[in-house]
This record gives structure tokens, sequence and C-alpha cells, in this order.
């Protein structure tokens, strides 16, 4: 069950991440108020999966999953770069996430 919360709070931080950048600085009402409301829920949701997984494997994998998602919906919606060393920074961060979550 915890990992299915830090699963949901990493998707989350993904959704607010992005949002980010449809707020406009938090100068548009809707997407700043949805962008707040996935931070506020991603956050209850790590905090919850923290009660029985290791704060140190659930923040990395929180973040982990959080960038990577961030990184490839930037590529995909914003048309940032897709160069090969931030591809190989991607596989990293996921190869790192899958050795925590095998430890815990």
């Amino acid at each position: 069950m915890a990992w299915t919360l830090l699963l949901l709070a990493a998707i989350l931080e993904v959704g607010w991440a992005i949002g980010l950048k449809y707020t406009h600085g938090f100068t548009k009402l809707w997407p700043s108020v949805w962008t707040i409301l996935a931070m506020v829920l991603s956050m209850c949701l790590l905090a919850w999966a923290a009660r029985t997984l290791p704060i140190g494997t659930a923040y990395a994998v929180w973040t982990g999953i959080g960038a990577v998602g961030t990184a490839v919906l930037g590529v995909y919606l914003f048309g940032e770069a897709a160069t090969p060393a931030r591809l190989t920074g991607v596989g990293l961060i996921v190869a790192g996430v899958a050795l925590l979550k095998s430890a815990s």
C-alpha cells in the first residue's frame, strides 16, 4: 500500500511541476489552484507512504519519478531538447530509483 501511495504522490509531483509552467508565475488563477492542490496532495501522500517506507528511499523515489516524468513531459509538451546527455541523465535516474526500490 505504501508503494502505491508513493507512486500516486510522484504522479502528482509531475503534475504540479508541469503545472508550474501553466501558472505563468502564479498569475493564472485555475492553473495555480490545480498546481497548489497537486502540491499539497503529493506531499500528503508522500508523508503517508513515509510512515512505513524509509524516508531516504521514499523521498528519492518520489523525486526521481518526478524528475523523470517532468523531463519526459517537458520534451513532449514543450519541445525541450532530447539530447543524448539529457536522455542518459534520465536513464541514470531511472536506474537509481530501481536500485533503491529493490533495496527496500
